[in-house]
């Protein structure tokens, strides 16, 4: 008896790490979240009159409501699985017959935003409800705004792209998938989003060629958070790449950089450095750009964002350690001085954490009732907001500050005037951690530098309706 006992306990403490793998298996196999579509509903348009969850399974929903007539506007929802491909071919059909729709009477402001960690498209989910709120705010601020210029407004569409932001549910587990989920969504950034948003883009260009003296022309923003920030940048940034090289024709010939549609905005993204090394040399290759030279691209990264900041570099020490890197050194077209980056450091830090990339800083102003202040100000104070940060725009220069609504966007004093790639440090007061992007001050922010990089590209004409915005706003014809 005593041998047996003797010989049972060693063989019971060799299985115990057998059960806990086994356990820990089987935990994250009931606790996966499944893949599937939640908008079966491709057929009608769901209209709605409030933000409400009305239209839990449509593709495509139509908000409009009498008490907030400047606040209407179109969303359509595309689903993606893990490979990238579309879960119902027929949600983006139901999307562009809806824009087509819109746009045969109107010039169109068309909103992407791909949601990251932990989000996906079922009704309910926080990043839509906020995104949909974001999308009633803009169109009044497109609504004032182009009222102030005396042009027609444009029909606000968002388009809101989901995927599997969250495969397991355990509440510890789940902390672990942040890895796992980074490589989803570099795969399905390189599958058909990139046919979703060329397809918008073929809009803009189409709608754009039809009405070439639009003086509102129909205008395309990307945006996207955390591993969707990942996931366009992944789809777009050939594109964005090969927008700047066509904007140089030879050492003596140059003109405005272009992007993908209109603007692209990455909030608190989730990918490497090294990744962005390539557009943010072709940036500093150039010592000056035009003053109608817009932005193109933005990526705000919080200071307090530990996701970004500590956890991903700490996955990317393991996964790069048997990478090589060497030191690259160029010469700084502002300070003339040599700057020296290292691709080891560039490979492991996120991009928005990275210091020899930055361009800005958007420092917290105002008291902690700012915001609140600001959603209540006139629809002139706001457009001469707006009017004001455009003009900053087009005077920047090195170490110059650009205002917007209880914030100030500084630039570094070595990065040049201009610079379309915005790589902004933002105070940890507007964005408090990985997730809170949602604040008034960034939905002012956004809408702001939104309706900036959306004025139309001939500085005579810009010049012309600011002139109009700003005697109404004089006079109170610019007001509701």
């Amino acid at each position: 008896m005593g041998v047996n006992e003797a010989t049972r306990a060693p063989v019971a403490e060799s299985r115990a790490p057998f059960v806990s793998v086994a356990w820990l298996i089987a935990a994250i196999t009931v606790g996966c979240t499944p893949m599937r579509a939640y908008r079966t509903e491709t057929a009608k348009v769901c209209e709605s009159d409030v933000l409400a969850k009305q239209c839990g399974q449509a593709a495509v929903q139509s908000y409009r409501n009498a008490h907030d007539p400047d606040g209407g506007f179109d969303l359509g929802v595309v689903e993606l699985d893990d490979q990238g491909q579309l879960h119902k071919p027929a949600q983006r059909e139901a999307l562009l017959d809806r824009i087509a729709a819109d746009a045969v009477d109107h010039e169109l402001m068309m909103v992407v935003f791909v949601h990251g960690w932990k989000h996906d498209a079922h009704e309910g989910d926080d990043n839509l409800d906020h995104f949909k709120e974001a999308l009633r705010s803009l169109s009044q601020r497109e609504a004032e705004f182009s009222h102030s210029r005396g042009i027609l407004r444009r029909t606000v569409v968002g388009v809101y792209v989901g995927w599997r932001g969250l495969s397991v549910t355990p509440p510890v587990l789940k902390e672990f998938s942040f890895w796992d989920r980074k490589n989803t969504a570099q795969k399905v950034g390189h599958g058909e989003v990139t046919e979703i948003l060329e397809g918008l883009e073929m809009v803009r260009l189409e709608k754009n060629r039809e009405t070439q003296e639009a003086p509102n022309p129909t205008r395309l923003v990307v945006v996207g958070h955390s591993f969707g920030g990942a996931m366009v940048y992944s789809a777009l940034a050939q594109i964005l790449a090969d927008g700047f090289i066509k904007s140089t024709g030879s050492p003596s010939v140059s003109a405005d950089a272009r992007g993908f549609g209109d603007l692209v905005v990455l909030i608190n993204p989730a990918f490497e450095a090294q990744q962005f090394a390539p557009l943010d040399d072709l940036a500093v290759s150039r010592a000056s750009y035009f003053k109608n030279q817009l932005p193109v691209l933005a990526i705000l990264t919080s200071e307090a964002d530990q996701a970004t900041g500590k956890a991903f570099p700490l996955g990317r020490w393991f996964s790069t350690r048997f990478e090589k890197g060497r030191v690259v050194e160029r010469t700084n077209p502002v300070t003339h001085q040599t700057e020296r980056i290292d691709q080891r450091e560039a490979n492991v830090a996120a991009v928005g954490h990275f210091e020899p990339f930055r361009t800005h800083y958007l420092r917290a102003t105002g008291g902690t009732d700012c915001a609140a202040v600001a959603v209540r100000a006139s629809a002139d104070a706001r457009v001469q907001s707006i009017e004001s940060a455009a003009l900053a725009w087009e005077g920047d220069a090195p170490g110059s500050h650009i205002p917007f609504p209880c914030s100030m966007l500084e630039r570094t004093d070595n990065s040049v005037a201009r610079n379309p790639y915005l790589v902004v440090r933002v105070d940890r007061h507007i964005i408090p951690d990985h997730n809170a992007i949602w604040d008034d001050r960034v939905e002012a922010f956004l809408s702001h530098l939104i309706l900036v990089a959306s004025q139309v590209s001939n500085p005579r004409a810009r010049t012309e309706q600011r002139g109009r915005s700003l005697k109404g706003a004089v006079s109170g014809s610019g007001g509701r």
